[in-house]
């Protein structure tokens, strides 16, 4: 992915955005470390994996249950303890989709409520950019140091 570019960042984050076990943070710090420009690679992880968020939101809009759980190995035990974190709480909870295991839980469930898709796009995207900025800022500061 890394002599991919801008779209190896792009398809690495949308793959890890969707439920499949895969680092897009390796990928772009590997680019940035060689030599793309951090603002460009951070800005094309950041809108690959809020697009990779939104398939598990709108699999979760599906409303299929059943599906989520024997096709995209979310066990019922996620997406409940997903569903308790969300409740009352709503769609600005998409902020928190960056968290490991329990952020795609989060967007699933979140397309299951019928959260409003826009808010969720919004507050995913805030989150993952934030995410994304700070190992990017992370890694320049210890590329430097060698």
């Amino acid at each position: 992915m890394t002599s991919w570019g801008y779209v190896g960042l792009f398809v690495s984050a949308f793959l890890a955005g969707t439920v499949l076990p895969f680092s897009s943070e390796a990928v772009l710090v590997a680019c940035v470390g060689l030599g793309l420009d951090p603002i460009g690679a951070t800005l094309a992880t950041t809108v690959g994996n809020a697009a990779g968020g939104l398939t598990c939101y709108w699999i979760g809009h599906l409303g299929k249950s059943g599906w989520i759980e024997k096709y995209l190995g979310v066990s019922p035990q996620h997406l409940e303890r997903a569903r308790r974190f969300i409740h009352g709480r709503g769609a600005w909870m998409a902020l928190f989709s960056f968290l490991p295991v329990i952020g795609d839980a989060i967007l699933v469930v979140l397309g299951l409520m019928r959260a409003n898709v826009w808010v969720v796009t919004i507050a995913m995207s805030i989150g993952k950019l934030l995410r994304y900025a700070l190992l990017v800022a992370g890694a320049l500061g210890l590329f430097r140091l060698f």
